[in-house]
């Protein structure tokens, strides 16, 4: 089986920085971290509402990370023009809401395709690989094949939010089907959304699946896990003091 690559979304560093609109924690310094530590790419989100990731996030992180940037953006103009000026090497159009606090579900390529169409056209004349977050159904990959996408993103949220055994086994059936249907039509088969330290060896066995994007689950391992270090800096910088 070959090796699946590894996409860290840095939005949550963003997230603690912006409840207090300071300058720290940087998702820069944690991206520069992330790609030392072995990530295959960085991903982020500039959302409409720059909730979380900022423009200059953005614009840095293409200039001082050497992996490869995955810029997930709604389908708009404006957020077309920001790719299209700092060139990330892959877009992922996701669909967006502003009241949602996470992405809840996969863009409905089938409904918009002539709209979804031009934007791909657009990015990819520029060299970027389009990739689109959809869930996993087969008239939705079909037409992410029918507009000219490269790769398709499948929704793993059902799959991580199933509550039995049963479930669980229903939803990674779906991804293996619709993993299996993108590969034959020709398309890069990627996943992401809920996937934690818990449930992503099955999605990560699915031999289709070249690469997984996580945030949340990794962001806030490193929470927990560095916080003892960060403790013992903090002691040891008051008692010097002294």
């Amino acid at each position: 089986m070959s090796v699946i690559r590894l996409g860290v979304n840095i939005d949550h560093v963003a997230t603690i920085r912006e409840a207090r609109k300071t300058f720290e924690p940087d998702p820069v310094h944690a991206a520069v971290i992330a790609d030392l530590a072995g990530a295959d790419q960085i991903t982020l989100h500039l959302r409409e509402d720059r909730r979380h990731i900022q423009d200059r996030d953005l614009k840095l992180i293409r200039e001082v990370v050497h992996s490869k940037i995955n810029l997930e953006m709604a389908a708009t103009d404006e957020m077309v023009e920001i790719a299209l000026s700092v060139r990330p090497h892959q877009v992922t159009l996701v669909p967006e809401k502003r009241e949602e606090v996470t992405t809840e579900g996969g863009l409905d390529v089938k409904g918009q395709k002539e709209r979804i169409a031009e934007i791909v056209g657009r990015l990819k004349s520029a060299g970027i690989v389009v990739n689109l977050f959809i869930d996993p159904e087969k008239s939705q990959i079909e037409a992410a094949a029918e507009v000219g996408a490269d790769a398709v993103e499948l929704h793993t949220g059902e799959y991580a939010n199933a509550k039995n055994e049963a479930e669980i086994e229903k939803e990674l059936h779906r991804l293996k089907v619709a993993a299996k249907h993108a590969r034959e039509l020709g398309l890069k088969v990627y996943a992401g959304h809920g996937l934690t330290y818990k449930n992503v060896k099955p999605v990560a066995e699915i031999e289709e699946i070249e690469e997984l994007n996580i945030g949340h689950s990794i962001v806030a391992n490193a929470v927990l896990k560095g916080l003892s270090d960060a403790v013992k800096e903090m002691k040891r910088l008051i008692n010097e003091a002294r």
